[in-house]
């Protein structure tokens, strides 16, 4: 592991100690501070334009050199309880700047002022949106992290629902695909994982929903055949593997193409930070464009 990413790693897991004893609302101010530092990074790479909508939250981010005939719809993590439109931004930022992509980002309404689903309506919403707006359901890639990794998974299964087109393809980062914390990596992980707690977990699933284990709070749970192809990415080290694992297992199982890539000593949400050893997974996210968005043409 690079030496920069150690001393990463060990800031995250002294600040980790912390976070489960603070309030929600020291916690957003936090998460909203983190995306602003991941957003400065890459201000003279991009240009913000905010989305004039009643039904919900979002802005455009827009690369200067773009390469993708395409926009992502990311939704953020944060446990359905953290997260404001500079949090969103922040990684909505990262992708726009290193993938040369658009991307619209959506601050979906959080718990638990807004529970269940509350969240998921606010993406179909901006999904709609999107096409409203001339993007074609090929030109629309799922992505999100975290939380917003299992929700992307929720999304796809209300579309598929609705019979609505299917977007060309999901990225899901540490996805949080089974509220229910039932995996062998909660347990397995918990002295190794530097930036996320079980206890931490519980609490989130409290403020947002009693139902965990509806397919559109646990999509894990879910009938997945129909869906578009999936790139998965997780940390070895970080306690929600195990969601990582059996969302890639059950998309196979259900006939779907998948990808799911483990990374070596990493945490939750890794590639936020933008780390030495994630520099492959980049080149990875560009190589899963280029198929989805392109293999018609």
């Amino acid at each position: 592991m690079d030496l920069l990413t150690k001393l990463l790693k060990l800031n995250l897991s002294l600040i980790n100690k912390l976070a489960d004893k603070c309030s929600v609302e020291n916690s957003r101010i936090t998460m909203d501070k983190l995306g602003k530092i991941i957003s400065y990074r890459y201000k003279s790479h991009i240009t913000y334009r905010k989305i004039n909508s009643p039904d919900f939250q979002a802005e455009y981010i827009i690369p200067r050199k773009s390469r993708f005939d395409g926009i992502i719809l990311y939704l953020h993590g944060g446990g359905y309880v953290l997260g404001g439109m500079d949090y969103a931004k922040g990684f909505g930022t990262l992708l726009a700047a290193n993938i040369n992509i658009a991307v619209c980002c959506l601050a979906y309404r959080l718990a638990p002022e807004n529970k269940f689903p509350a969240a998921l309506i606010d993406a179909y919403n901006a999904y709609c949106y999107l096409l409203k707006s001339g993007y074609s359901s090929k030109n629309i890639i799922l992505c999100g992290e975290s939380a917003g990794g299992g929700l992307v998974y929720a999304l796809a299964l209300e579309l598929k629902l609705k019979n609505c087109l299917m977007p060309s393809g999901i990225i899901a980062i540490s996805p949080w695909s089974n509220l229910t914390l039932s995996g062998e990596s909660y347990n397995k992980n918990y002295k190794k994982d530097p930036s996320m707690t079980k206890k931490r977990l519980q609490s989130y699933v409290q403020m947002y929903t009693e139902q965990v284990r509806l397919p559109y709070v646990s999509p894990v749970f879910g009938d997945f055949s129909g869906f578009p192809p999936s790139l998965i990415f997780a940390g070895a080290d970080e306690i929600l593997l195990s969601d990582s694992v059996n969302l890639h297992q059950k998309l196979i199982s259900c006939g779907c193409r998948s990808i799911l890539n483990i990374a070596p000593e990493m945490w939750h949400v890794y590639l936020m930070y933008r780390v030495k050893e994630a520099e492959q997974d980049y080149k990875k996210i560009n190589d899963f464009l280029e198929d989805v968005l392109y293999e018609d043409q």
